[in-house]
């Protein structure tokens, strides 16, 4: 039987606690080795506002792809600008398993990453966050690290300050200038659309981490060449990011590590190093979380089975 996975049941059983070291779990499988997976092929419907992603690949635990809608023109209607279906097939004999929403599952994993490598990178006395955008990302990631770390102090930017100050209020943080938010701040989130740097080397502390999950193109950019090449930088993949980033590519940066190779302990910076995590987000990444969703669908089932 081939189950169909709705975005509202997916958001019953889909949980950081399980989702974060999943994907610590899936990247250190990729940076071994032991993942088939192509960079993805994305199609351009409309230059710089609609695209189309196609993203395989085959692991232990579970095969399958993703198609994803990149529509950054949505924003402007109060549309997701992500929106995805993840199709789930059994390894060992190619059985179709499952047809999954894969907005949710994208913006969880996502965040879930990005959380997994904070765990490792950021500074040990971690307590001020600023979140430059205020989307869907910032709430995930807001979420996603509060599992990582405890902080004192939540800071929020929005090219739009009303829907910064929205999120602050919804949120217990505080809507501030672009700088601000960013200088002195323990571990950076940027999460926007841009396509011109919008955060400087110059306003990052020392030791300072960064998780950067916009400008997923190689023409885009979030980080000036200061904040890249000032950086210990980490991928999710290097031949990704040097295909598919901006940040990377235009800045001439070097890549330290993958984040596999983080979490296996084979490349680690010190803690007193400022780091970036750039994130482009890898298909590995989304059938781990789909196995997940899956298996506890399951799980679920049977119990109320046995009821």
């Amino acid at each position: 039987m081939i189950r169909t996975l709705s975005e509202p049941e997916i958001a019953k059983l889909l949980k950081y606690e399980e989702l974060i070291p999943a994907m610590e779990r899936a990247l250190t499988a990729f940076s071994a080795g032991q993942v088939t997976q192509p960079v993805r092929s994305v199609l351009t419907v409309e230059k710089d506002q609609r695209f189309l992603g196609v993203m395989p690949a085959v692991t232990a635990d579970g095969m399958g792809a993703k198609l994803v809608a990149f529509f950054p023109k949505n924003a402007t209607a109060g549309l997701p600008t992500h929106l995805a279906t993840i199709v789930l097939f059994e390894t060992d004999t190619g059985q179709p398993l499952a047809f999954l929403d894969g907005r949710l599952i994208t913006e969880m994993r996502t965040a879930a990453v990005s959380a997994a490598v904070t765990r490792y990178l950021a500074p040990e006395a971690t307590r001020v966050l600023a979140l430059v955008g205020s989307g869907v990302q910032a709430q995930a990631h807001l979420e996603a690290l509060c599992h990582v770390c405890r902080f004192e102090e939540v800071r929020v930017w929005s090219p739009t300050p009303e829907h910064a100050q929205r999120f602050a209020e919804r949120n217990g943080a505080r809507a501030m200038s672009l700088e601000g938010a960013v200088r002195d701040a323990d571990v950076v989130v940027t999460a926007t659309i841009a396509r011109e740097p919008l955060v400087k080397g110059e306003w990052l502390k020392p030791g300072a981490h960064v998780n950067a999950v916009g400008a997923c193109s190689p023409t885009w950019r979030e980080l000036d060449d200061a904040a890249m090449t000032g950086s210990t930088v980490i991928v999710d993949s290097r031949e990704a990011a040097l295909r598919e980033s901006g940040d990377v590519i235009l800045s001439g940066a070097t890549i330290s590590a993958e984040a596999g190779e983080v979490f296996a302990g084979s490349r680690r910076p010190p803690r007193k190093a400022t780091t970036v995590f750039k994130s482009l987000g890898l298909a590995v990444e989304d059938i781990a979380a789909a196995r997940l969703v899956y298996d506890a669908a399951l799980a679920a089932e049977k119990t109320r089975g046995g009821a």
